[in-house]
């Protein structure tokens, strides 16, 4: 990790997502899409050059180290709805989450978007 860079030790997740049949899966679950949000809100990035993309497979993905991985805390909601999906609703806040906590931290606004 660079000097400056964000170092993210604890993310706290919680879904409701029906009635849990498995609560060590779900936790899994959690934890797989909140690192993987995390991998791509602090590295991910395409590359085009001639018309094409660079980072083509993934030997062009930098995923986090196990060093770099904070703890990650999976809450579910009780509910007697039917079971749905559960994997990838964590990925979409991480980015914003991530940007919400470095502004209160540093009180300065993080803009993802390079165009």
């Amino acid at each position: 990790m660079l000097k400056g860079e964000p170092k993210v030790e604890r993310v706290v997740t919680a879904i409701d997502c029906g009635q849990v049949v498995n609560p060590g899966i779900l936790e899994q679950q959690q934890q797989g899409a909140t690192i993987f949000a995390l991998a791509n809100a602090l590295r991910a990035k395409i590359t085009i050059e001639k018309g094409r993309v660079v980072e083509a497979n993934f030997d062009g993905y930098a995923p986090l180290r196990m060093s770099e991985t904070p703890a990650v805390e999976a809450h579910f909601i009780a509910s007697s709805e039917t079971p749905t999906g559960a994997g990838e609703p964590p990925v979409p806040p991480v980015a914003p989450a991530l940007c919400n906590a470095i502004f209160a931290a540093t009180k300065k606004r993080v803009r993802l978007c390079r165009f």
